[in-house]
């Protein structure tokens, strides 16, 4: 068993209680590590540590340019030990090894692109109608941040936080998933090398009802920045507004898929089948909906079942492992509980539904591609997010029904439109109620792009240039020229 301690003021800690929790592997259901678990008072020294380093020393003195020069630094060292970020991640949540080496090395990106704009905010001057004045604005950091990232892609979804925080000046501190804290932990020792002083970024191990509550209510954390469930999100929501505290929140979602019946199948099938078993489905933008023109809903529904149940379960760690194993023992009961809805709900099971027991499961947390069809909007297979394989096909005459359903929901994640018919994609964009819409593609993200839900999915935005305001918070300078 390792044992990893807390990332505190450049230190390694343990817990101050000495408490510890282990965390398995997802593909041996077997615990392979144990970890700090903090209480209020680790969370009050990590946020004093990483105040005392807002407010002293070295990095509030530091150039934004220089502050830039260590964010690509830290990008280049993602990029040089993508392998070893990709095994962590994997050990840790089971998904496959495929992506989450695309994951470290696209991840990189957020920390170049962050770097290159920490020298470009900049205020106004701006005409008042007094002559007698000079009038500017300056954006200053707002302090110490917290970032409570998900057990799905830790070390990405971090990433989206990490970056944009540094790069405006402020501080942070780490809350990730009880489930998955050792990858967080391992890219650590690159802040370190990166050359960012102590203090600066400090990780946080535990359950979210303690550590994690105690970061957000923590009268020295001014901005919170949650990856979550909507129902957690809703309760850090409340907490930081109880403080009044700035809070984003990416949350759930239950995209729609739509298709179109003049689509280009040999793209959209393919693209549909990544836009939910990618990840064993487990992440916040499958397109867990799959809207289908009645016209050629048979032909879609035959092709998609065939492609998920051809999908190669097994160690997620070899090259050819299609559909990794479920990252937690509560997230598989709650999946294969919905199959028993689903199926109760007098949806038509097509392929799936079962428990991955194959000699390449081993001990693993699989679940089979599942494809339900026959399911109505109104269902709870249709209605909640399941975060994982599992695919409802839902019917469709034309466009406007198409955007009824795929509106009919609490979320507002994202959607994906197949046509070839360009006015057609566009009117769909634009009616559909999603902060990101894919058109003729699926899962594509940039750090140039802003990402964020609607409704239930989420407050604010992340990644695109705009979105460094949501760590940051204006000045107003009035000088007297008399």
């Amino acid at each position: 068993m390792e044992h990893f301690g807390m990332y505190i003021d450049g230190e390694r800690r343990e817990a101050a209680a000495g408490a510890w929790f282990d965390t398995d592997n997802p593909y041996t259901a077997a615990p392979w590590a144990r970890v700090a678990k903090a209480d209020a008072t680790d969370a009050d020294r990590a946020v004093r540590a990483a105040h005392r380093a807002f407010t002293t020393g070295e990095w509030p003195k530091m150039k934004a340019s220089d502050r830039g020069g260590l964010l690509g630094r830290l990008g280049d060292l993602v990029l040089e030990n993508a392998e070893e970020l990709a095994q962590a991640e994997t050990r840790d949540n089971g998904k496959v090894i495929g992506e989450t080496r695309n994951q470290m090395r696209t991840m990189a990106g957020w920390y170049r692109y962050y770097g290159g704009l920490a020298d470009k905010v900049q205020g106004d001057t701006v005409p008042v109608d007094e002559d007698r004045f000079l009038n500017y604005t300056r954006f200053e950091p707002v302090g110490v941040c917290v970032a409570v990232t998900p057990w799905n892609s830790p070390l990405r979804l971090l990433s989206w936080k990490l970056a944009p925080a540094l790069s405006a000046g402020n501080t942070m501190v780490v809350k990730p998933s009880s489930n998955t804290s050792t990858s967080t932990l391992v890219f650590m020792r690159l802040v370190e090398e990166a050359g960012f002083p102590a203090g600066v970024v400090n990780v946080v191990t535990g359950g979210g009802g303690e550590a994690g509550m105690a970061l957000v209510e923590h009268p020295l954390t001014a901005k919170i920045a949650f990856t979550g469930s909507t129902e957690a999100g809703a309760r850090v929501y409340e907490a930081g507004a109880r403080h009044l505290k700035r809070v984003t929140l990416e949350l759930g979602g239950k995209s729609p898929n739509i298709l179109f019946a003049d689509a280009d199948l040999e793209k959209a099938v393919p693209g549909v089948v990544a836009g939910i078993f990618a990840s064993t489905g487990q992440t916040c933008i499958a397109g867990s909906r799959l809207l289908i023109q009645e016209d050629i809903h048979r032909e879609v529904v035959t092709a998609i079942a065939a492609v998920a149940a051809s999908r190669k379960m097994g160690d997620p760690t070899r090259e050819d492992t299609q559909l990794g194993p479920v990252a937690t023992a509560s997230q598989f009961d709650k999946i294969m509980e919905y199959v028993d809805v689903a199926k109760a709900e007098g949806a038509e099971l097509v392929c799936g539904g079962n428990r991955g027991a194959g000699p390449e499961c081993g001990d693993g947390r699989f679940i089979e591609a599942t494809v339900f069809d026959g399911v109505d909007n109104g269902m709870r297979v249709a209605r909640e997010e399941i975060f994982g394989p599992v695919l409802s096909v839902i019917r469709f005459k034309d466009d406007d029904e198409a955007v009824s359903i795929a509106n009919d929901i609490d979320f507002g994640l994202a959607a994906g439109i197949w046509t070839e018919n360009l006015g057609r994609a566009h009117r769909v964009a634009r009616g559909v109620q999603a902060g990101t819409v894919w058109i003729n593609t699926y899962r594509q993200q940039s750090p140039m792009m802003p990402f964020g839900g609607y409704k239930k999915s989420g407050l604010g935005r992340e990644s695109g240039s705009a979105m460094i305001r949501e760590y940051l918070q204006q000045k107003s300078v009035w000088v007297g020229l008399e």
